[in-house]
């Protein structure tokens, strides 16, 4: 009897688990949707990422040249037309929207990653670790990324998508380090966290527990601008040749038709369609990062 009786309580509190689980995700996605501009955003990226997955499979991308069948017009065949060599752009273009999406997921997660723990750890102890990282990042800001590019690329290739997302986040991190220490120097201050201190609560519960979910909304708005700015900075590496040269990479498309010559238009339609994406996704997330700012920051609803 006691056995069933357990038995039933635990089903119970499962199911209680559960119905709270379901409920919070309903009011979260409700939350997250209530915006215009976050919906608009989150679909076209949404978007990009099922032409990641699918459209390779769709429309396989063939890399042999054809140069019986180079420059040719867009038509039902070739929807973006040739290019010099005689290789379809559209497939081009959708075959290196995957590597490009990864470069800046993996850019977005090591920039949020690094600069939210630094920021978190050199707000919140203070002291001279607050001054030792704050050091490093102060150099970080002031060291320009662009020419550090052009001498890496006569030193070494970068061949995979996370080690150009580890080269981009490196100089990602320092300002968004930055200002989440503002916010926790700020947060450390309200009565919350002191009734937390007074009460001998751990570090590590002051951090994940009360910190943390307070800067959540202005980190969640990071990653999405920090997915934003590592497509430029991937786009801008592959120009320098830092990174291996892939024919699909956006970056490549453009490089390659400019290099080809603008004086011949065709080489400017080859090169406005990745141009074009890159647009397109960062308006998704322009876009996105407002719709969200609008949503999560309690500062600008109205009250």
């Amino acid at each position: 009897m006691n056995r069933t009786t357990t038995i039933r309580s635990g089903a119970a509190a499962a199911g209680r688990f559960f119905r709270e689980l379901g409920c919070s995700l309903a009011r979260g996605c409700r939350k997250f949707f209530s915006n215009t501009k976050t919906i608009v955003g989150f679909s076209i990226i949404v978007f990009f990422i099922l032409v990641a997955v699918f459209g390779p499979l769709i429309f396989p991308y063939d890399p042999s040249t054809d140069m019986a069948n180079a420059y040719l017009m867009p038509s039902w065949e070739h929807p973006f037309g040739t290019d010099w060599l005689g290789r379809d752009v559209f497939r081009q273009v959708i075959a290196g929207t995957g590597s490009v999406l990864e470069v800046a997921f993996y850019s977005a997660v090591f920039t949020v990653v690094i600069g939210t723990v630094l920021g978190i750890v050199s707000g919140y102890l203070g002291g001279w670790v607050d001054k030792v990282i704050m050091a490093v990042t102060n150099i970080f800001l002031s060291i320009p990324s662009f020419p550090i590019y052009l001498l890496l690329a006569a030193i070494v290739t970068i061949n995979t998508p996370v080690s150009l997302a580890v080269i981009i986040s490196i100089w990602s991190w320092a300002g968004l380090c930055r200002a989440v220490r503002v916010q926790i120097m700020s947060l450390k201050e309200r009565d919350f966290i002191q009734i937390c201190t007074v009460m001998h609560m751990s570090k590590a519960h002051i951090i994940f527990k009360e910190l943390l979910p307070n800067v959540f909304s202005y980190v969640a708005i990071n990653f999405v601008m920090a997915m934003r700015n590592a497509i430029m900075a991937s786009v801008g590496i592959m120009l320098v040749g830092l990174a291996a040269y892939d024919p699909t990479n956006w970056g490549a498309i453009i490089n390659a038709a400019r290099t080809k010559g603008l004086m011949n238009v065709k080489n400017i339609y080859i090169l406005l369609y990745p141009l074009v994406c890159i647009i397109i996704f960062q308006i998704s997330t322009l876009l996105l990062a407002n719709g969200l700012d609008e949503t999560l920051n309690p500062r600008l609803k109205v009250m």
